[in-house]
């Protein structure tokens, strides 16, 4: 009986991945970003244009833009300006991607080294997938599940 080699420098990054993601586009608003990311459990969010990716939303992002407490609007309301505000405004520009043909040890490398939890997967330019730090506790379940 042969035992498959879940090594994270021989597994690669495209049977790892979610295909097709969820995605919003740079005029998403935020009340609309922070529902989907709750109805769908998702921490990371990537923003295409026309297909082409040109930006990643998190958490992080999120209560960033949240954070204008205590901040002068000339008399406007806080609330209805968050209620405008769109993906482009708050969004991760350049975010750090992967090949769906470089390895799950390269991807592990560059989520630890830039201290994210997530990587969305170009291919040609064009967004094909996303890979978390979830995807490598599956990795991790049948290196375990393999060596007992």
């Amino acid at each position: 009986m042969s035992m498959e080699d879940y090594s994270m420098n021989t597994q690669i990054v495209r049977n790892w991945m979610a295909s097709n993601p969820f995605t919003i586009t740079p005029q998403t608003t935020l009340p609309k970003v922070r529902q989907l990311m709750l109805d769908h459990h998702l921490r990371h969010l990537p923003v295409v244009n026309e297909d082409k990716l040109v930006g990643c939303v998190t958490w992080r992002d999120i209560h960033r833009a949240e954070g204008w407490d205590g901040v002068d609007f000339g008399g406007y309301d806080l609330n209805s300006l968050l209620e405008q505000l769109t993906a482009k405004e708050f969004m991760s520009y350049k975010p750090i991607t992967i090949s769906p043909d470089a390895t799950i040890g390269e991807a592990a490398y560059l989520m630890a080294e830039h201290r994210i939890g997530g990587l969305p997967v170009v291919d040609e330019g064009k967004l094909v997938g996303i890979i978390t730090e979830s995807d490598f506790c599956r990795l991790l379940i049948l290196q375990a599940e393999n060596a007992a």
